[in-house]
């Protein structure tokens, strides 16, 4: 048995994360998802690009947002409307039952990464999802006014503030977790697949554990990554923008530019195809826009491709 190690952030990687699971056994795909965005809300435990990835794997994902699950109620969030209380980060009835759980058995002391694995179980999703670490590690964005946390800036106030830096705060005490970097270890990794996710905020902040970049370089499968950036703008999501306030070329050549030490292939858009030709990584082309599932399975597929290709 070989495998596959998928970094993933949230909608636009759980998109490939999905794929991925189709075309693979289930026991031949590990997802280790970005814990950067999880926080504290109303006491509750939120892990957002974790429960996307569930969702979506689940098949009760929300179709037409990509988060929180499909025919939701939103009778909580009515109730505390009247109540006066905050209403930014808007909790469904369902979604707000995964909280609660998370919240009470983190507290208890099960681990993140225990607590998830049991959920996606309940929920029927086969392959595994694993955090990043069990440990907290927190974005932050500093804007033209303050550090602020990263769901003030991306929900509150709807990436409106200009991004003149990001940290990940707890980043260098935490450690990645011991089964995502062992299976990097893994004679018999396959591919490891860096999902077309935001690389900002979803993929650095996993790249930031101690270990973890070093352990890509080293592994023995070619690392592919995805690009986010279709001819220049991004699928979904603040990425075009955070580039430019960056100062950074808003470009498929640029998120390349990101995993250049570990990157051994490069899966584009036919679109970008010229904008890529100056990059030292192998460039594979492919119609990148995942809008059906085919779309998903068919990408899936060019990535793994791309891999055995590199591996022969």
């Amino acid at each position: 048995m070989s495998l596959v190690v998928a970094l993933s952030g949230g909608i636009g990687g759980a998109k490939l994360a999905l794929g991925l699971s189709r075309v693979l056994p289930a026991e031949e795909l590990l997802i280790v998802a970005n814990t950067g965005d999880d926080f504290e809300h109303l006491g509750l435990s939120i892990a957002p690009d974790i429960d996307t990835l569930m969702y979506t794997l689940a098949g009760v994902a929300n179709p037409e947002t990509g988060w929180g699950r499909r025919d939701e109620t939103w009778s909580f969030m009515a109730a505390l409307e009247e109540l006066g209380s905050e209403t930014w980060f808007r909790l469904g009835d369902r979604d707000l039952a995964t909280h609660v759980e998370r919240t009470r058995r983190l507290r208890a002391g099960e681990s993140l990464s225990a607590v998830t694995a049991d959920l996606c179980r309940k929920l029927g999703v086969a392959p595994r999802i694993l955090p990043m670490s069990d440990d907290p590690v927190r974005t932050r964005v500093l804007t033209e006014a303050d550090w602020i946390d990263f769901q003030d800036y991306f929900v509150r106030q709807q990436c409106r503030p200009v991004v003149r830096r990001l940290a990940f705060a707890g980043a260098d005490a935490a450690r990645a977790h011991p089964d995502f970097l062992a299976a990097l270890r893994r004679p018999d990794l396959r591919a490891v697949v860096i999902c077309p996710s935001n690389p900002f905020i979803s993929i650095e902040p996993v790249l930031s554990l101690s270990g973890v970049r070093d352990a890509l370089a080293s592994c023995a499968a070619p690392v592919i990554a995805v690009s986010p950036i279709i001819g220049g703008r991004a699928v979904k999501g603040p990425t075009a923008k955070m580039m430019t306030e960056l100062g950074l070329s808003v470009s498929a050549a640029t998120v390349a530019e990101r995993y250049a030490d570990f990157l051994d292939g490069y899966v584009v858009d036919h679109e970008d195809a010229r904008s890529v030709e100056h990059i030292a990584t192998r460039v594979f082309l492919a119609d990148t826009l995942m809008t059906t599932l085919d779309d998903r399975e068919t990408l899936a597929r060019v990535a793994l491709a791309a891999a055995d290709e590199l591996r022969r």
